[in-house]
């Protein structure tokens, strides 16, 4: 698995590679933000390690424009920064980031902590179905929606317009099916995570929140005012939408 550290202090980013690179991870490292998105786009990786505070570009505005243009991977993002209050946490986790770790951190945990979004496939064509069933029907359909989750093609169906395929991520697909199959269920964060990541979950709960709000932008017409994907105010989430037979 190949790792990029953007990591601008010598020490840091030294001690990042000798946990690391024992582990078996292939490791680069550059120093500021406008480097670590020309790496990101000559050589896409499939974990970075970002530090917030970067010459540049900082971390938060690296991370957004990754997220705004994933190219062929769509990486996992953990960020690194010595801000431990609730607000920088949400405000990370708002521009993409998988995860966050407050500096100083241990070796071990920020190992625990790659391994266990490496061992989320979702992005990469797992099933959301956390091995619970025999297997999910091939289609999700409601009026305004349709999924085909062995193709894992998502479309959108709004008044007398074609059709429109819609460009998600694999865990987006996954959140989507996970809303399709029970239209006006509610769910807790905690049962999305528990749906989607399992035993694999390593972070906060508020990481829903984001991927939940990079949904509503791609299904949503309006994504301020969700007409499908609601806030269940103190709970969590829930799909609205007529059902229709799969």
């Amino acid at each position: 698995m190949d790792i990029l550290i953007v990591e601008d202090n010598d020490g840091i980013a030294k001690m990042l590679l000798d946990c690391l690179e024992p582990e078996g991870f292939s490791c680069r490292v550059c120093g500021d933000g406008h480097e670590a998105i020309a790496q990101f786009e000559a050589q896409p990786p499939d974990v970075i390690i970002l530090d917030w505070m970067l010459p540049g570009l900082d971390g938060l505005e690296v991370c957004a424009r990754i997220r705004r243009n994933p190219g062929e991977k769509d990486p996992y993002i953990l960020m690194l920064t010595a801000r431990g209050e609730e607000i920088d946490r949400v405000i990370g986790l708002s521009t993409g980031a998988d995860d966050y770790l407050v500096k100083p951190f241990s070796p071990k945990e920020l190992v625990a902590r790659i391994r266990a979004l490496l061992r989320r496939s979702l992005r990469h064509g797992g099933t959301a179905e956390g091995g619970d069933r025999d297997g999910p029907p091939p289609t999700y359909a409601t009026a305004h929606f349709s999924l085909d989750l062995d193709r894992r093609i998502a479309r959108r169906h709004l008044g007398d317009r074609p059709p429109e395929d819609l460009d998600l991520t694999a865990l987006e697909f996954n959140l989507l099916a996970t809303f399709l199959s029970y239209p006006g269920r509610v769910w807790s964060r905690a049962q999305l995570i528990d749906k989607l990541w399992g035993d694999d979950f390593f972070g906060d709960e508020r990481v829903v929140d984001t991927h939940v709000a990079r949904l509503r932008k791609k299904v949503e017409p309006q994504p301020g005012q969700p007409r499908f994907i609601k806030t269940a105010i103190g709970v969590g989430y829930k799909f609205e939408d007529d059902r229709l037979d799969a």
